[in-house]
C-alpha cells in the first residue's frame, strides 16, 4: 500500500475520486435546492451568488442536480462493476478449475456474447428492462460479465498447476475449498485492475444510456441525463453541459490514474519505475 501511495499517478487519481465520492456522498445528505423542484421564474440563469452553477430550462439549481446526478452515477456504476466482477469470477474461476463439457459450453456462449460491443448488448438489454435505475445496473453488469469470466479463467488456468494446489489435493482437502483458498487468492492482482477498469467503463456506459434516455427517468438527474437535457441550450446556457461533462471527464481521469497505478503496482515489470 505504502509503495502504491508513492506513485504520482495513484495520489493524483484518488485526490480526484475522493472528491468525486465526496460529492457523491453530499448529494444524497445535503443539497443547497431540491434537485427536482422547478422554478419558472428563474429559468436559464447563469452562475451567481444564488445558483452557484446556474440554473437549467426548469429553473432547477445546476449544483443541486450535479451533486445528486454523482450519487446516481457512481452508485450505478459500483454496483454494476460488484455485480459483473462477483458472477464473473464465480463463472470464470469454476471453469477454469474443473474444465470439462461445462468449460466448453460455458466459453461458447461467452465467445459468442463477447462478439457484441457491450454498448451495444446493454443497449438492446434495456428494450428488456426498461429505464430504471435497477434495469441500468443488470443491462451493464450482464454485458461486463463474458470480459470478467475470460480474464479470471486466464488466471486460475495458470495457477491451478502449482505445487500448493496440488498440496491441498493431496491433504485431502475438497475441490471448492481449494479453489476458493488458494486459487482465488492468487487471482486477485488482475482482478482488482480490471474491477478499476470496468468501473470507468460503467460510468461511461450509463451516461451514454441516459444520454439516450435509456437510464435512470426524469426528473431524477444524472450526468448522462443532464448533457442530453443541454442539447437545445448549449448556445443560451453553455454551463448546462460543460458542468456534467467536465465532472464525466474529471472522474474518467481520476480512474484512469488510479488504475494505471494499481496497474503498475501489480506487475513485476514495471515494480523498479
Amino acid at each position: 500500500m505504502k509503495a502504491l501511495l508513492r506513485r504520482p499517478n495513484a495520489i493524483a487519481g484518488g485526490v480526484l475520486l475522493l472528491v468525486m465520492l465526496v460529492a457523491a456522498i453530499a448529494g444524497h445528505v445535503y443539497t443547497p435546492y431540491d434537485p427536482v423542484a422547478n422554478d419558472l421564474m428563474a429559468r436559464l440563469k447563469a452562475p451567481s451568488a444564488a445558483h452557484w452553477l446556474g440554473t437549467d430550462e426548469w429553473g432547477r439549481d445546476v449544483l443541486s442536480r450535479l451533486l445528486f446526478g454523482a450519487g446516481v452515477s457512481m452508485s450505478i456504476s459500483l454496483f454494476t462493476v460488484l455485480a459483473a466482477v462477483t458472477s464473473g469470477t464465480l463463472l470464470g474461476a469454476a471453469t477454469g478449475y474443473f474444465g470439462g463439457w461445462f468449460e466448453r459450453v460455458a466459453m461458447a456462449i461467452l465467445d459468442a456474447l463477447l462478439a457484441f460491443p457491450s454498448l451495444i448488448m446493454a443497449l438492446g438489454m434495456m428494450t428488456v428492462f426498461g429505464p430504471s435505475r435497477i434495469g441500468v445496473i443488470a443491462a451493464l453488469s450482464l454485458a461486463y460479465l463474458p470480459s470478467v469470466a475470460r480474464v479470471v479463467r486466464g488466471s486460475v488456468l495458470s495457477v491451478r498447476e502449482k505445487e500448493y494446489v496440488e498440496a491441498s489435493r493431496v491433504m485431502g482437502n475438497s475441490e471448492p475449498f481449494t479453489m476458493f483458498r488458494h486459487v482465488l487468492p492468487n487471482c486477485v492482482a488482475p482482478i482488482t485492475v480490471l474491477a478499476t477498469a470496468l468501473f470507468g467503463w460503467a460510468l461511461l456506459a450509463e451516461s451514454a444510456l441516459s444520454f439516450l434516455g435509456l437510464g435512470v427517468p426524469p426528473p431524477a438527474s444524472s450526468w448522462g441525463g443532464m448533457l442530453s437535457d443541454s442539447r437545445n441550450y448549449v448556445g443560451q446556457a453553455p454551463w448546462l453541459a460543460l458542468v456534467p461533462g467536465i465532472s464525466i471527464s474529471v472522474t474518467l481521469l481520476g480512474i484512469n490514474l488510479f488504475g494505471d497505478a494499481l496497474r503498475d503496482q501489480f506487475d513485476p515489470r514495471m515494480k523498479n519505475l
